[in-house]
């Protein structure tokens, strides 16, 4: 997610109000009620584009756009939900789509935060990062769920019958809203995308690693342990199996790039060879 510069500023502005909130309570349930509440209302803001711009529009006043949620969601969600909304429409967003971008990202973070609370942040973003590669290695899959005509209920359905009873409650929420709403995004992006917000949740940078075979346990905590030392902070690795590497690892942190693959070592040569 890009934001501009004053949608960044209203979003950290809402998500502090957020963990405000989060932190005036010790129920894990009153965040995943938060999480879920906010998804609705995503739902409801990207089915209607005039209540999305009415909410976004910088040129009316913050008074108005207040008075506008509270007579549409009092009542309706919980007095947090308002709280955090009411944070949200008296910002100034740079368009009604970063709006939306930033209901979404503050519905995440209660959930992140409900995790975290009740010590599932491990292991939901291992759970998350372990599907995306499930769906981003079945075609069918990937096409299935990208499908625009495609049966929403369905689509969900399909999936939760792959993760019932093998996943968080927290993961399911966040996977489930992610395959009935993807806003143009591909479930397997969205999916590491949600890996990578679990990571940062827990104050660790993510390096993506593409390998040619399997590593094992002690070379996963080996290079865990040297990327933690040659980045100076905590390194989250995600690994996939990529055969087509021919040997080695490439790995990515950030914009950064360290490929040490076969493939990617004769890629180079043919570049120099060229030049």
């Amino acid at each position: 997610m890009t934001l501009h510069a004053a949608s960044r500023e209203a979003l950290a502005a809402a998500e502090l109000r957020l963990l405000e909130l989060a932190d005036a309570t010790t129920s894990t349930d009153d965040l995943a009620k938060l999480g879920e509440e906010l998804f609705s209302v995503l739902d409801l803001l990207v089915a209607q584009r005039s209540l999305r711009g009415a909410l976004a529009d910088a040129s009316s006043e913050a008074g108005g756009r207040e008075q506008l949620v509270r007579g549409l969601f009092a009542g309706k969600v919980g007095d947090a939900t308002l709280q955090v909304l009411v944070a949200v429409v008296t910002a100034r967003w740079s368009s009604p789509r970063e709006l939306v971008d930033g209901v979404e990202s503050l519905a995440r973070t209660a959930l992140l935060v409900r995790a975290e609370r009740a010590g599932q942040l491990d292991s939901t973003e291992d759970e998350l990062f372990r599907l995306g590669r499930i769906v981003a290695g079945s075609n069918e899959l990937e096409l299935l769920l990208a499908d625009p005509a495609g049966d929403t209920a369905g689509k969900v359905a399909l999936v939760d019958s792959l993760i019932q009873g093998k996943v968080s409650p927290v993961t399911k929420t966040l996977v489930d809203q992610l395959v009935r709403n993807p806003r143009g995004m591909r479930v397997a992006d969205g999916l590491s995308e949600l890996a990578d917000l679990a990571a940062k949740r827990r104050q660790r940078s993510v390096a993506h690693v593409k390998s040619a075979v399997e590593l094992t346990a002690e070379q996963i905590d080996r290079l865990t342990a040297t990327l933690t030392t040659i980045y100076s902070r905590p390194i989250a690795l995600h690994v996939e199996v990529d055969p087509s590497l021919g040997g080695g690892l490439s790995i990515k942190i950030g914009d950064e790039i360290i490929d040490g693959s076969i493939a990617g070592r004769l890629a180079a040569l043919r570049r120099n060879l060229a030049s």
